[in-house]
């Protein structure tokens, strides 16, 4: 039974996913592409990133967004290449392609999405345009942008400020069991930032600070850099979901299990560039 349009992604919504629909999305999500709204609960309703992943990862795409896409790849919703060519008397004259991470065909049209869990921010135009040029031609009815929602950008520092102090972290060295060393360049950031005279920070705000405006600054994609853009009308007039990931889904409790896991991704993924 199809969903009522305001019940779409309630359960979603009560784990604080931030979710915005733009250009009639709701209804024509509701109406003609009731499995992807079931599909997409299931994948995005589960995800959990241990706050050791945010930090052996330094910030690059965590291993619990591979694994959201990992689940989106298992329900059929596979990364596509669309060719567009237009030709004239038999001609070819122009040929454009746009590579989308996650697509999913249904009998009553294409649903796109991409997540952008930590791209620099002018990774949402070229997604928003993809997404208009796409629905003119006529290639997909839906596109759903992922990032990192209000809650989990604006908390950023607490959540690794928390991660700091139930860790025990106290130096350089004591980071190193938890997968991140400081490059000189920080080191020397945090350390000038320690010993200066005027307001000088304890190892623990300077730390914080540098890990979170380095790795998660207001330049890279987030809730606030995409919500702008679509309000701007970029993307306009292709049906969108903007779907925002809340802080909830940082998890602490996973400890060395979660940096084993992160370590042994890391030596598989070099193997296998060998």
């Amino acid at each position: 039974m199809d969903k009522e349009p305001s019940q779409i992604f309630a359960s979603l919504t009560a784990l604080g996913y931030q979710i915005e629909f733009h250009s009639h999305s709701k209804a024509i999500l509701s109406i003609d592409f009731p499995d992807a709204l079931i599909e997409l609960e299931r994948a995005l309703g589960g995800l959990t990133i241990p706050i050791e992943e945010i930090i052996a990862g330094g910030g690059g795409e965590a291993k619990g967004t591979q694994r959201l896409r990992r689940a989106l790849t298992a329900l059929q919703w596979a990364k596509t290449t669309f060719e567009i060519k237009k030709t004239i008397n038999g001609r070819e004259r122009e040929a454009v392609s746009h590579e989308i991470d996650h697509v999913r065909e249904f009998t009553t049209g294409v649903v796109a999405l991409e997540i952008e869990w930590n791209n620099k921010d002018p990774f949402f135009d070229r997604d928003l345009e993809n997404f208009k040029r796409l629905h003119s031609d006529g290639g997909i009815s839906v596109g759903i942008i992922v990032t990192r929602g209000k809650s989990l950008h604006d908390n950023m520092r607490a959540l690794v400020g928390r991660f700091y102090d139930e860790r025990q972290i106290q130096s350089f060295e004591s980071l190193k069991p938890w997968g991140y060393e400081p490059t000189a360049k920080q080191r020397r950031a945090i350390d000038s930032r320690i010993s200066r005279k005027r307001n000088p920070l304890t190892f623990r705000e300077a730390f914080v600070d540098k890990f979170v405006s380095d790795k998660f600054g207001e330049a890279t994609t987030h809730w606030r850099k995409l919500n702008d853009r679509v309000h701007r009308g970029v993307g306009n007039p292709c049906p969108l979901v903007l779907i925002g990931l809340p802080d909830s889904i940082v998890t602490f409790h996973e400890g060395q299990d979660a940096l084993a896991e992160v370590l042994k991704n890391e030596r598989e993924d070099d193997a296998g560039d060998e």
